[in-house]
């Protein structure tokens, strides 16, 4: 069996030393405050919530705003506030913005929320139609326990027919 030659070694080009490094245009991470402001929110009471979504409300509207008013909404836990939230997060997921992205899955995860609230609404009603037909059901048992206490015992009436 012939011997096969080993393959060559790939030898990538170097730069020359003397040359300047590249030039990278770097932006500034605008995801990374808007994180951390997620974690702040994360820890606020509701009236703290409520203050700080008051406070952006007054402020000129900016995809970062949008965002972060986004953030308090899934929190406050009013009746509406994730929808709106999602509203905040599809309006600017919709736009060029370098925050698009994360407003798209930030919006994701809303929708989400909003399936679990809507399933666990389900859940809580079915339980307690749940717990009322048992209520009933033990309603019933109980009156059929009470008239058949009232009857005559069948050995008694027996005897006394004799």
């Amino acid at each position: 069996m012939p011997l096969m030659p080993a393959p060559a070694s790939i030898v990538l080009p170097q730069p020359p030393a003397d040359a300047p490094p590249s030039a990278t245009l770097m932006l500034p991470d605008e995801t990374a405050p808007l994180l951390a402001y997620h974690q702040q929110v994360r820890r606020m009471t509701q009236g703290e919530l409520l203050q700080e979504l008051a406070a952006l409300g007054m402020r000129q509207p900016t995809p970062r705003v949008a965002l972060q008013m986004g953030m308090l909404l899934l929190w406050t836990r009013g009746a509406g506030d994730l929808t709106r939230a999602q509203a905040q997060f599809d309006t600017v997921a919709s736009t060029p913005h370098p925050l698009a992205p994360l407003a798209s899955l930030l919006s994701a995860q809303c929708q989400e929320l909003r399936r679990l609230a809507e399933h666990g609404d389900k859940l809580a009603a079915q339980l307690k139609e749940n717990q009322r037909k048992t209520d009933q059901l033990t309603e019933t048992l109980e009156s059929l326990k009470a008239i058949e206490r009232n009857l005559p015992a069948r050995g008694a009436s027996n005897e006394r027919q004799r």
